[in-house]
């Protein structure tokens, strides 16, 4: 059973990253399943570190981006929103060109947190970064809309 909230147009969620960050990093949300959400993010300039490996900051704001896009999805905007509270990431393989795809599943959804797993992969499956993000929610009147 699908936790969504809102509409889940690909068309609409990626919308959302105009003007931001996740434009000029290249992030693009690509499949939406009943609990979890994916996009991809390119390894090049970038993205890069010094050494020409993806760097870890960018990791995480693949991470980030994909769990904050999913703990919206899944909350009425009407009356909550979700915020970043906590993130953390394991970098554990390096990767200098392609592309890398991150997968936001749910841990936990409570009235006042959500907590979301998202595994970065490298083009041939294999784990690049590990990330738990923490969300807190509250209610919209508090964020005022941009």
């Amino acid at each position: 059973m699908a936790i969504w909230k809102q509409d889940i147009s690909l068309e609409r969620i990626n919308g959302w990253s105009a003007n931001t960050m996740m434009e000029t990093l290249g992030i693009r949300i690509t499949e939406v399943g009943d609990d979890w959400l994916r996009g991809t993010m390119p390894v090049d300039h970038r993205t890069h570190q010094p050494y020409g490996l993806l760097h870890g900051g960018a990791s995480v704001v693949l991470a980030e981006t994909l769990g904050s896009t999913a703990a919206m999805l899944a909350l009425d905007p009407a009356h909550e929103v979700a915020v970043g509270l906590d993130i953390n990431a394991n970098h554990v393989r390096g990767v200098r060109s392609g592309t890398v795809t991150g997968t936001a599943r749910v841990i936990h959804i409570g009235r006042t947190t959500q907590v979301w797993e998202i595994r970065i992969e490298g083009e041939a499956g294999e784990l690049v970064c590990i990330s738990r993000l923490t969300m807190a929610v509250i209610p919209s009147r508090v964020v005022a809309p941009r």
